[in-house]
């Protein structure tokens, strides 16, 4: 025998599902207004993440100087100049060899652009002027295409030149401060907030902090990672540039996929130019396994070891980001993806059984209480 439909438990599923409905579409639209407001706020919200990534990098010299009697503004200025001399002294690194053989680089991919054309129209290859044209007319429109889209993805809100610059020095600024005032920020928040509040969200805070600093250093590792690997083989094929070519692939890490393609795409034309075809391919397969070594490999394992994340979803994480929001939804994907990863662990634990975890060392991030 058939059982029989309750008419009292189908109407109770029911309207469980509608309000599990209501309460999903009330979050989704909530979240479509917090992001509304975000891209509005932009032109504050973006130097802001800038500085809040620059501290990540240069708060451990500060915290350092700050536990040898430092005063905290003077450990925060010298370690903003330091900072800022050290960007300055890798830009001329990079800019005066290229600068002093400027003139051989230009004549010589020329030259090597024309080579490359001669031995694709001949044997094995056989492929027509016609057609070398039209692919090199298409790779340039898509180079152009992803160079115009990292541009407007990275300048929304900001819409000029100048503005751009002044961004630049608001997120050295924020810096500054926060190298400076960082420890006094959660003691501040706590006395401003109300009620459970004052708990919950310095603890949050902390753990994000941890968290976005544990995703700067796993990239810095990676482009570390990438830059000593390919400058070993531009070394042992004698390519010219190799230190500038190396510490642009280490500071094009931090800019996803066309970074990637931009530094490679440099290291394989000086190569034609100065070594030959033979090299320069040599110098493409080494790019391209270091690339697919590091991104499907290296760089999944380290960013899911320090953010507590699964390599699949790391991955997933930056496919989503990019997809939504182009080169910077793709950079800043996988630390969004660890603070929302931080923040639901924390639900858990406080809708949990047990009781929340004991709060991290206080003295290991600036927005902490340092003695």
């Amino acid at each position: 025998m058939s059982a029989t439909l309750s008419p009292t438990k189908a109407a109770a599923a029911l309207r469980t599902a509608a309000r599990v409905s209501a309460e999903s579409l009330l979050v989704l639209l909530m979240a479509g207004v917090a992001l509304w407001v975000l891209g509005r706020m932009w032109s504050v919200v973006w130097p802001l993440v800038v500085g809040l990534i620059l501290t990540t990098l240069t708060w451990p010299p500060a915290r350092f100087l700050r536990r040898h009697g430092w005063p905290p503004a003077l450990a925060a200025a010298v370690v903003t100049v330091s900072f800022v001399l050290a960007v300055a002294g890798i830009v001329a690194l990079i800019a005066v060899p290229v600068a002093s053989q400027s003139g051989e680089l230009s004549q010589g991919a020329v030259e090597g652009v024309q080579r490359l054309r001669e031995w694709a129209a001949g044997p094995p290859l056989n492929i027509g002027a016609d057609e070398i044209s039209g692919a090199l007319d298409t790779a340039m429109a898509r180079v152009q295409d992803s160079i115009g889209s990292m541009v407007t993805a990275v300048a929304t809100g900001v819409g000029t030149v100048f503005n751009g610059v002044v961004t630049a020095f608001l997120a050295l600024f924020l810096m500054f401060f926060f190298l400076k005032d960082g420890p006094r920020f959660v003691p501040w928040l706590t006395r401003q907030l109300p009620g459970r509040l004052a708990v919950d969200v310095p603890i949050v805070a902390e753990r994000s902090w941890d968290t976005l600093g544990a995703f700067v250093r796993s990239q810095a590792f990676v482009g570390l990672l990438d830059a000593v690997l390919i400058g070993v083989g531009l070394w042992i094929l004698d390519v010219p540039l190799v230190l500038p070519l190396a510490v642009l692939t280490f500071v094009s890490a931090f800019v996803p996929i066309v970074g990637a393609l931009f530094a490679g795409l440099v290291a394989v034309l000086i190569a034609l130019v100065s070594n030959g075809l033979t090299d320069a391919l040599i110098v493409l397969a080494i790019i391209v396994v270091v690339q697919q070594v590091e991104g499907n490999v290296f760089q999944p394992m380290i960013q899911s070891r320090g953010l507590g994340l699964h390599a699949a979803v790391v991955l997933l994480a930056v496919t989503l980001g990019g997809s939504l929001a182009g080169i910077v939804g793709s950079l800043l994907a996988v630390p969004v993806a660890a603070l929302i990863a931080v923040f639901w662990n924390y639900l858990r634990e406080q809708l949990g059984d047990e009781g929340p975890d004991q709060d991290p060392d206080e003295a290991d991030a600036p927005v902490a209480v340092m003695s």
